[in-house]
């Protein structure tokens, strides 16, 4: 993978014609993959080494951004999600590395500002299921 922009980095919605659409205004973007380890370690491990069973634990996705708030369409949809707390499909997309696409629930959306500055927000997302990874 090259060296690219940080505004390359892409978060889409599904809206209801089953397009994705660009959440507007995030300035920051994250993904972090995660897999939790099982300790299988016993007595009889060698030598006292921890020993760990390789996929067996719990996985999960979690894309996290923020930015300035611009009441597009797209803020509407992920607004109307975090309040029914229903899963969306989202995608993030990573120039040159590659495409995380599935269900994903709105766990922590904030709103705030100051007073000569811009609205802002914060999301996070959690993985819903089993996201599927497209390599570009």
């Amino acid at each position: 993978m090259t060296a690219q922009r940080g505004s390359d980095m892409l978060l889409k919605i599904k809206n209801d014609t089953g397009d994705y659409v660009t959440i507007a205004g995030l300035r920051t973007k994250s993904l972090r993959l995660n897999a939790r380890p099982v300790d299988v370690t016993d007595t009889a491990s060698v030598g006292g080494w921890k020993e760990l069973l390789p996929g067996a634990g719990i996985r999960s996705a979690e894309i996290s951004g923020s930015g300035v708030f611009r009441d597009a369409s797209s803020d509407a949809i992920a607004r109307q999600s975090f309040f029914e707390q229903s899963a969306q499909d989202y995608q993030f997309i990573i120039p040159d590395f590659g495409q995380i696409t599935g269900p994903f629930l709105l766990s922590n959306l904030t709103y705030g500002g100051t007073y000569q500055g811009e609205a802002t927000f914060e999301l996070t997302l959690v993985s819903a299921g089993a996201p599927d990874f497209t390599a570009l």
